[in-house]
């Protein structure tokens, strides 16, 4: 074999026994897991908005980030259930680039896998004792979520992953609800497949153990638009996208049918400042049918303190080092109008 073996990776056992999650967090969590559970199972009116930074890179920065999203959080919550994006793995179309806090704590430097575990679990612990919202993030290495799942309300599954045996298996022992993204090729049988797999029991190997898992019901669609073969961006979140999307669901008969939208990727084409208007499109297309307004449960949006993005040595505080986002002024205001809409 041509592997060359650095260092040998912590437990979760290890890593949960030296950081464990103090109680009162753990009642955080518990009451977040229900209200947000309560939205795709038709309990709740609320509105999901899963919103932060594309990549959370630095711990300071993405915890002033949740803070004032806490703050928001009290101005919309009649209405909206912010859950902060807090992606601490990133998939990478070609393999070069940062790949998240997991591998490299900090990104000015070389890889450190082990370190990057801590790392990513204390930035959770502090994002949700600062701020009382626990967070989702994406599942991109399926063997690694028992590092963090004590810690997580929602779960993203992406595009370049849902196809993929072993997420789809995994995630059918999880309790809290997973979004599964439609491919980066459009197919939305992919994406459907992917979620009734999710949804049904497994037996299967698991960080060295045969598990058994009941099926995850609140696994539910992420739309976020595709690309053709030309490479070029095709948006799946218009009115007639949606209906379309959420009738092949229907057929399906699947638990808790439910859509998040994705609005940056290829449903803006990467054009950051176009998720608001994007949002509110989406939350017109809901008043516009009572289908669309019980099948569309929440909105994806990347955000942060600074607007754009930046390259990895320019070091300005609270600025994505990976796809850009909204900044903070305009983040605000979006979602402040969303509340109003819903």
């Amino acid at each position: 074999m041509a592997f060359t073996k650095n260092m040998k990776i912590p437990t979760p056992e290890a890593v949960l026994e030296k950081m464990p999650l103090p109680k009162n967090l753990k009642e955080i969590k518990e009451q977040r897991d229900a209200e947000i559970g309560d939205i795709f199972a038709r309990r709740s009116h609320k509105f999901l908005l899963v919103i932060g930074p594309c990549s959370a890179h630095n711990e300071d920065a993405v915890c002033e980030y949740v803070s004032r999203l806490a703050k928001l959080q009290e101005a919309v919550r009649e209405t909206l259930i912010l859950v902060p994006r807090l992606y601490t793995n990133k998939p990478r179309t070609t393999g070069e680039g940062y790949k998240g806090m997991g591998h490299q704590p900090d990104p000015r430097k070389a890889p450190d896998m082990s370190e990057g575990i801590y790392a990513v679990r204390q930035m959770h612990i502090r994002a949700v004792r600062e701020s009382h919202l626990t967070a989702a993030d994406e599942m991109l290495y399926p063997g690694n979520l028992p590092y963090v799942d004590d810690l997580l309300s929602y779960i993203a599954v992406g595009a370049r992953s849902v196809e993929n045996q072993q997420h789809r298996l995994t995630c059918s022992g999880v309790d809290v609800p997973v979004g599964m993204k439609n491919p980066t090729g459009g197919d939305l049988s992919v994406m459907l497949n992917a979620i009734h797999a999710s949804q049904i029991p497994h037996v299967f190997i698991y960080n060295g153990w045969e598990v058994r898992t009941d099926g995850n019901p609140m696994t539910h669609a992420v739309l976020r638009g595709a690309v053709d073969v030309t490479g070029r961006s095709m948006p799946n979140y218009h009115f007639e996208d949606l209906m379309y999307a959420a009738e092949l669901y229907r057929q399906r008969r699947l638990a808790n049918a439910a859509i998040v939208v994705d609005t940056n990727h290829n449903n803006s084409g990467k054009q950051f400042s176009e998720q608001p208007r994007i949002g509110l499109e989406v939350i017109r297309s809901r008043q516009n049918s009572a289908f669309l307004n019980d099948m569309i449960r929440g909105l994806m949006v990347e955000s942060y303190l600074v607007e754009g993005a930046q390259d990895v040595n320019d070091g300005v505080y609270g600025k994505s080092i990976t796809d850009p986002c909204l900044g903070w002024e305009d983040t605000e205001a979006f979602v402040k109008e969303l509340a109003e809409g819903i």
